[in-house]
């Protein structure tokens, strides 16, 4: 009976996982917000549901919850951001990712405290704990796909990387004066800074051992197994003296993804494709959850009036707040940003990964307090409804857009390219004196190396200009890289055709294959 009942709940998992995908595979297919679908998706199937789906999976350890989707999640943002955009807008997270997490929490707790006095004022400061962090994920994908600028885009990826060391301290101070702890501001900042020293110095020495590891391990396959643990390890060897388990994670994945040149191509090839498969699944699984696990919080004592009353104000003073807090200090800062930013990054408020987790461990801790756990819900579907629906159109309605930012990027890329490509040439020409290549054959292989390489200045000069000629034809660049796509195809159906009349073998074909992959792979960029 027992291994039944186990068999039952991995094959529950597994259909959360399948129907996910085949969400998330719709959405993108039509250009929809995967979250948003997937959201609704588990709010439309969840009266089908078991009563106890997932929840028992992490009843004997509700903090599993945050150990799995956590780190990696972390860990893949942190590799794919840039460190030294992080440190020139340190400020403005400073701001948002500590100090407007706080102020969240604060004004949510009191609010929530004076609207419903029967609920404790900890159990209070645990639901402005828990609904405080933002989660870019989706504000940032929109906002890269419509040309929102870098800067704005920057400051939104360190909030999210960094607010969530506040609000998970914040959350186990409120928890722990839930269970009968002594709380005084002295000691929850005590605790608070503890957790992120500590933190961040474990994960600097994490990131110095891993970086060195990984730099001599020179082996594509070992090097992003390896990647694949360190998230772990990092947020683990934190926790375990009760330090912030995020901080040391973020910065661990900074130093790494800021050294990532140092590791071979190979390297670098599979672990984008593995944390973004990684990242896709996970995120899949999460709003999956959000949607079907809505109905199960719903709590007993309350009329349907109250808690929509309660929902309604709680994600109209989350939202407010961040306004609240962003406009002033946007306003008193040396270079002030345009008015039209800070509404975008004020409106790019999600909720999503952290909110969900959190409020796992607490409806399963303390079921008697259920309101924070439906008030957490909620304010995480509508900051996924509302503003994820209407992030796109408030950044097309304010006409914010990166056009010189990339037209910049194209140029100083070219610029690049062309004392790179210099520097190639000369190498070419030094190895052709020293080793004396002169004969006939050699000159063939000279030959095609120097118009590759011309070849590549060439494509990045002509992307200045949109990929036309002045008279709106094709550049040889773009020319040749139609043609040769069309040639790969025809070359693939050959191999294929082989392989199915048995005139080679599939280990024949798959090495071909990967040949192909790389050369359209570079063609793509």
């Amino acid at each position: 009976m027992e291994s039944g009942i186990e068999l039952a709940t991995v094959l529950q998992v597994l259909l959360l996982a399948a129907g996910g995908l085949a969400v998330a595979w719709a959405a993108r297919r039509r250009g929809w917000p995967a979250p948003l679908l997937l959201v609704l998706a588990g709010l439309l199937v969840s009266p089908l549901m078991p009563d106890d789906l997932v929840l028992d999976i992490f009843v004997s350890e509700p903090e599993l919850i945050l150990f799995v989707f956590l780190p990696p999640l972390l860990y893949s943002a942190a590799l794919d951001s840039s460190y030294l955009r992080l440190r020139d807008v340190k400020k403005p997270v400073a701001l948002l990712s500590v100090g407007l997490v706080l102020f969240t929490m604060t004004v949510v707790a009191l609010v929530v405290h004076w609207m419903v006095p029967s609920l404790p004022m900890a159990a209070a400061f645990v639901l402005g704990a828990v609904i405080a962090p933002p989660d870019a994920v989706a504000a940032v994908a929109v906002g890269r796909r419509l040309g929102l600028p870098r800067r704005a885009l920057t400051i939104l990826v360190g909030e999210s990387l960094f607010n969530d060391a506040t609000a998970l301290t914040a959350f186990r101070v409120a928890l722990g004066a839930i269970g009968g702890e002594a709380f005084t501001l002295l000691s929850a900042t005590g605790q608070f800074l503890y957790s992120a020293v500590v933190g961040a110095v474990i994960g600097i020495v994490l990131a110095l051992v891993f970086g060195w590891i990984l730099e001599r391990l020179r082996d594509s396959l070992v090097e992003n197994t390896v990647m694949l643990l360190i998230p772990f390890a990092s947020y683990l060897a934190a926790e375990m003296v009760h330090a912030s388990g995020v901080m040391s994670v973020v910065i661990v994945g900074l130093y790494i993804g800021n050294r990532m040149h140092r590791m071979g191509f190979g390297t670098r090839l599979v672990a984008d494709g593995v944390w973004k498969v990684l990242d896709f699944f996970l995120e899949t699984v999460v709003f999956a959850l959000i949607g079907l696990l809505f109905l199960q919080v719903i709590p007993k004592g309350y009329s349907g009036w109250q808690l929509v009353l309660y929902a309604l104000v709680v994600f109209a003073v989350t939202v407010l707040a961040r306004f609240v807090w962003l406009v002033p200090f946007s306003y008193f800062q040396k270079n002030r940003p345009p008015m039209s930013n800070v509404v975008v990054v004020g409106w790019a408020g999600m909720r999503g990964v952290v909110s969900l987790a959190a409020a796992f461990i607490f409806i399963l801790q303390y079921p008697e307090l259920d309101l924070v756990a439906f008030l957490t819900f909620t304010t995480v579907l509508g900051t996924l409804l509302v503003q994820g629906l209407t992030f796109p159109i408030l950044i097309r309605r304010l006409k914010i857009s990166s056009a010189e930012e990339d037209f910049q990027d194209d140029l100083t890329e070219a610029a690049a390219k062309q004392e790179a490509i210099a520097a190639g040439t000369a190498a070419l020409e030094a190895a052709i004196q020293r080793e004396g290549l002169t004969d006939e054959i050699v000159a063939d292989v000279v030959s095609q190396l120097r118009a590759k390489t011309e070849r590549r200045a060439l494509n990045a000069w002509e992307r200045l200009g949109g990929g036309t000629g002045q008279d709106g034809s094709e550049t040889p660049s773009t020319l040749y890289r139609r043609l040769r796509l069309e040639m790969l195809e025809a070359e693939r159906g050959v191999f294929v055709r082989l392989r199915d009349t048995r005139r080679i073998d599939d280990e024949v074909l798959r090495r071909v294959m990967a040949e192909l992959d790389f050369e359209e792979a570079i063609l793509e960029r």
